[in-house]
């Protein structure tokens, strides 16, 4: 099968890690074409860097939902899409979780990243959005993490919901409490 990543971004992830001494973890097991990415602990700026290049070195084309008129913009826009950003159109529907579940609909491999805290501050309660486009599009979610303690990026367990959300985000973030953010009183507690 053909590479995804394109050379440049996998020789720039391959550089950055060897520089700043990170290593790849876990990565998506076979067979799993569609899903929601979960990005956590997000605790920094350099969280979007280490995610990104660790899905070009793992050949996973991982996509963030952006505003479509970002994708349009010359230059930047070219700029944008090659680090995965996929354009959603709110103007006809304003629920992004509808407009990510029409996504997968139209596509046979959709790999989402989403970081559900919402910021780079400490917060308790993550938002829904990840957890009803799962469900409404039938995909697993997939617990993608920066492990600043062991500089480590990689892909945990797939997750799928059972439609109990509270059980099944607590069970998610039991897993995410093993991992360490750049700036650990910010992460999962």
């Amino acid at each position: 099968m053909a590479r995804r990543t394109s050379t440049f971004w996998y020789l720039f992830s391959k550089t950055l890690f060897w520089i700043t001494g990170w290593r790849l973890g876990s990565v998506v097991p076979p067979g799993i074409k569609q899903g929601m990415m979960i990005a956590a602990p997000h605790t920094s700026n350099w969280d979007f860097l280490f995610a990104r290049a660790a899905f070009f070195l793992m050949d996973i084309d991982v996509k963030v939902t952006i505003k479509k008129e970002w994708t349009t913009i010359p230059v930047l826009g070219a700029l944008v899409r090659s680090l995965g950003g996929l354009a959603v159109d709110r103007s006809r529907n304003n629920s992004l979780v509808d407009g990510m579940v029409q996504l997968f609909k139209e596509r046979e491999e959709l790999v989402i990243l989403i970081t559900p805290e919402g910021t780079r501050s400490y917060q308790p309660k993550w938002r829904k959005g990840f957890y009803h486009a799962a469900v409404g599009a039938g995909v697993p979610i997939m617990l993608g993490y920066l492990d600043y303690k062991h500089k480590e990026a990689g892909v945990g367990p797939v997750f799928w919901p059972t439609g109990d959300y509270e059980k099944d985000v607590e069970e998610i973030k039991a897993y995410y409490r093993t991992k360490t953010g750049r700036f650990p009183e910010k992460g999962v507690r």
